[in-house]
């Protein structure tokens, strides 16, 4: 009997509402069709341009939308459907989320005192050896733990982020673009920690516009494109060139990275405002028929992955 995904997303929508000239109300949707799921022991990467949804992707999870956001769809937790009631008593104890902005560290607070929140059960003697191990274990001095976070740079703020999440107990952790402005030994060590926790049982969903980094640590990689998951893949499926592959997106992907024939594709992901009513990547789609420009395909099942392409066999 096949395990019950810990976190999973079916068909989630989010639109935000606006104010036009002459006060006039529209709805502007952003996401329309993002499904994934995650398991215990796993790391999902999520990865595609700006603009594609990752980031609004972990709010909606997490809860923290603006005001103005209205979303359609599931989010479950193991096998329940979220409230936003559910996602405020989660956050921080059972999901967590690593922001992809620095901004989130408490400006009033110490560095070890931001880290020691995660920290709650254990005694105080506890707390400042496994501070003083992580801050090590990313090269930074003892010391900083005295810092307040004007007084870091912004790659010694992004481990102190890294630090808070990953000495937590949560059992799902969502990491929001981790990996800008790390040296690449700290980026090393980085990758290292999140396949060791997730292989302790955890899950791990990492956003990012690192496939490489994605590719070396992630079990599945989630392909986002104009606020819609285009598929789902193994991560031997990026092998060979990608001939495993099944959306022509992610084998252009593949095909563009270094040490692939380096190859572009034409044109530019469509606006939220400008999104076709067919597939979302049939403007640029070397395969696109009439069918493609007529309706959005359905996201189905194929191969041992997922894909969003009448085409993909």
């Amino acid at each position: 009997m096949k395990k019950e995904p810990i976190l999973k997303v079916e068909n989630l929508e989010l639109s935000f509402s606006q104010y036009t000239r002459g006060l006039k109300k529209r709805e502007l949707t952003v996401i329309t069709n993002l499904d994934l799921e995650v398991n215990e022991g796993e790391i999902l990467a999520v990865v595609g341009s700006s603009g594609s949804g990752k980031s609004l992707l972990a709010h909606a999870v997490m809860g923290i939308l603006p005001y103005n956001a209205r979303t359609k769809g599931r989010i479950q937790y193991q096998g329940r459907e979220l409230s936003q009631t559910d996602k405020e008593r989660l956050r921080g104890d059972e999901i967590v989320l690593i922001p992809q902005s620095v901004n989130y560290l408490d400006p009033l607070l110490k560095v070890g005192q931001q880290i020691a929140i995660s920290l709650k059960n254990e005694t105080k003697e506890q707390q400042e050896e496994i501070i003083d191990h992580i801050l090590g274990r990313y090269g930074l001095d003892p010391s900083v733990k005295n810092y307040y976070p004007f007084q870091l740079s912004g790659g010694m703020a992004r481990k102190v982020l890294l630090a808070t999440a990953l000495t937590s107990s949560a059992k799902v952790i969502i990491a929001d673009e981790p990996t800008p402005g790390l040296d690449e030994a700290s980026l090393q060590e980085v990758l290292k920690d999140f396949r060791e926790i997730a292989d302790s049982g955890k899950a791990i969903l990492m956003i990012t516009h690192d496939i490489h980094a994605a590719l070396e640590i992630a079990d599945k990689i989630a392909i986002f494109y104009a606020g819609a998951t285009l598929e789902l893949a193994n991560k031997r499926d990026f092998a060979r060139g990608g001939e495993e592959l099944r959306h022509p997106y992610t084998k252009a992907l593949c095909r563009a990275l270094p040490g692939e024939s380096f190859e572009a594709i034409g044109g530019t992901q469509p606006l939220p405002s400008e999104l076709p009513e067919g597939c979302l990547f049939s403007d640029r789609c070397p395969v696109c028929t009439e069918e493609c420009r007529r309706a959005r395909p359905q996201y189905r099942s194929i191969r041992g992955g997922k894909v969003r392409c009448i085409h993909a066999a």
